[in-house]
């Protein structure tokens, strides 16, 4: 969550690099512009391309020295620094099951994370990743101390109950609420879709979790002999884009199956219905799948146009994007869209659709401590893209 109120973009590069380990063949050696005006509703835009080269990228993470950390699906965590164009691997990560969807997937700081060399006791690195197992995987969450530029010993936090194929649906989105607990994602994992009401099941659930990986003793199924502690929520199919609004809301874009993607205000102890709710349908048939709505079942805020495949989402916080304040930025996978919307009172009252095909496949939104917006493409050679207002 990032709560600046800035009203100039500050400078995209910060500090300068003192590489300890391997170096790759990110290109990040000059920024190349894509669009110097792109006009949108409220302003005009900028994008350049600030790095590509990454393999099949998939969440971006911003140290407080102006370096960033890029996860990359194959199981490499990548150390970039925008000045020097240096980019480095850093060694230490487990190896992960990259079978079908899986892999390195969302990488983040604790919220008191210090960095700069202060080896304080928050500098943790935290990432969601598909554990092996035999054939079968899990959904696992893990952290990494970040010390003198290198990576400590890997602490494992939580994995899902139950390994399983085919590998797809892993979920795996990492967003931090304001009281210090973290909520991770965990996807229905593609071929037993029932497993999403399963309340013994973590797949198709919103986990909440300390940031050791321990269960908060107000989660809301505490006490409950039939669900499993850690579940947040329950009924999501996969969700890939989650973030913690300035006002301390949770909210999720998650996948539907063929179309149905849905944008939702994630809450304690709900159910948002998949697969029994579900206005998509089925990849084979075109059948609906479910009903289009029943009681005790939360509702989408939201739904998107045709087969958007939802993933990144992050809110504007910066004054200096104007009018896009406190609007959501969703980005869309096999859509290759970026979409504004613009929330009032729990609903979407604006929408705008920012980009498509400018850039490629959206993995990763975020908001960087420049202010500017980071794009990340899931690609063979996918690239990290920066959108600013050109009156900056």
């Amino acid at each position: 969550m990032n709560n600046s109120h800035s009203t100039r973009l500050k400078p995209a590069v910060l500090a300068g690099f003192s590489g300890l380990v391997l170096a790759s063949a990110i290109n990040t050696a000059k920024a190349e512009i894509i669009q110097e005006s792109l006009e949108t509703d409220h302003l005009t835009l900028s994008i350049e391309r600030i790095a590509d080269g990454f393999e099949h990228p998939w969440a971006v993470a911003f140290l407080p020295d102006g370096r960033y950390l890029v996860s990359e699906r194959s199981g490499q965590l990548k150390l970039v620094d925008p000045e020097s164009g240096e980019a480095n691997t850093l060694e230490g990560m487990p190896e992960v099951s990259t079978q079908g969807q899986g892999g390195l997937l969302d990488v983040t700081l604790h919220p008191d994370f210090e960095g700069e060399n202060s080896n304080g006791d928050n500098d943790w690195i935290y990432f969601t990743w598909s554990k092996p197992d035999g054939n079968n995987s899990r959904s696992a969450l893990s952290r990494v101390k970040w010390q003198n530029d290198q990576l400590g010993e890997v602490e494992h936090l939580f994995e899902q109950d139950r390994a399983s194929g085919p590998g797809r649906h892993y979920g795996s989105r990492l967003a931090w609420l304001p009281d210090g607990t973290l909520l991770m994602s965990i996807g229905d994992r593609g071929s037993e879709p029932p497993r999403a009401q399963a309340r013994d099941d973590h797949a198709g659930s919103t986990l909440r979790l300390t940031d050791t990986g321990g269960v908060p003793d107000d989660n809301p199924f505490v006490g409950d002999d039939t669900t499993l502690d850690e579940i947040y929520s329950m009924g999501n199919r996969n969700i890939q884009g989650m973030t913690v609004l300035s006002n301390g809301e949770a909210w999720a874009s998650e996948h539907g199956p063929r179309t149905g993607d849905e944008l939702n205000h994630i809450e304690a102890g709900n159910n948002y219905g998949w697969p029994t709710v579900s206005q998509g349908n089925d990849y084979a048939t075109n059948e609906p799948i479910g009903e289009d709505s029943l009681p005790g079942m939360v509702d989408p805020v939201y739904l998107f146009e045709g087969r958007f495949a939802p993933a990144g989402l992050a809110e504007v916080t910066s004054e200096a994007f104007g009018e896009w304040q406190g609007s959501l930025l969703a980005g869309g996978l096999g859509s290759e869209k970026l979409l504004r919307l613009r929330l009032d009172e729990g609903r979407v009252a604006e929408e705008e659709l920012i980009l498509q095909g400018e850039v490629g496949r959206i993995r990763d939104v975020r908001q960087g401590p420049d202010d500017a917006i980071y794009l990340l493409t899931d690609e063979p050679q996918g690239g990290l893209y920066r959108l600013a207002p050109t009156d900056q």
